[in-house]
């Protein structure tokens, strides 16, 4: 993508900064460029194709692939929660689910447009994925060896970033 504008994109560089316009602009205009992009880089949780390409690096990196918890948003509204437990992170409600770490692309099986969860992470903390319903982008914490892994893993457009860093 940063090539077809002539920039090189970098673990701080937002959508907006990588297609030249501005921060406010995103909506108001349609500047996709042909045989690139049709519409800006879409929010919401982990896609399923990500999910998928992170699954076998996470499950490496785990003693406990088999127990993970997993956080979606309450306010999706697609399903009835009243009955799983909840917790709260920065404005939002999560519903607190378990199950294997593969189980993290299972609800696209119901539902090819259904989201994802926004956190996940396994019994042994090891690591942790988080995305958000008002986010482009997905981060994880761990160890550097599975950073570094992640850096280096095919189908995966992976950046470093720091805890000062701006999400996007």
């Amino acid at each position: 993508m940063g090539a077809a504008y002539g920039r090189t994109p970098g673990p701080r560089t937002r959508w907006h900064e990588l297609i030249g316009v501005d921060v406010d602009d995103l909506n108001g205009t349609e500047p996709g460029l042909p045989g690139v992009w049709d519409e800006p880089a879409a929010e919401g949780p982990t896609p399923p194709d990500v999910a998928r390409a992170l699954i076998p690096v996470l499950a490496r990196r785990t003693a406990t692939a088999e127990s993970c918890w997993f956080g979606l948003w309450h306010g999706y509204g697609r399903w009835d929660f009243d009955r799983f437990p909840v917790f709260l992170t920065p404005g939002r409600e999560e519903v607190l689910l378990s199950g294997a770490l593969a189980d993290v692309v299972s609800p696209v099986a119901l539902d090819e447009f259904i989201e994802l969860p926004d956190l996940w992470w396994p019994e042994d903390r090891a690591w942790c994925v988080g995305g958000d319903v008002d986010l482009a982008s997905t981060y994880v914490g761990g160890s550097p060896e599975l950073i570094a892994e992640l850096l280096a893993a095919p189908g995966l457009e992976a950046y470093p970033v720091g805890p000062h860093d701006l999400v996007g």
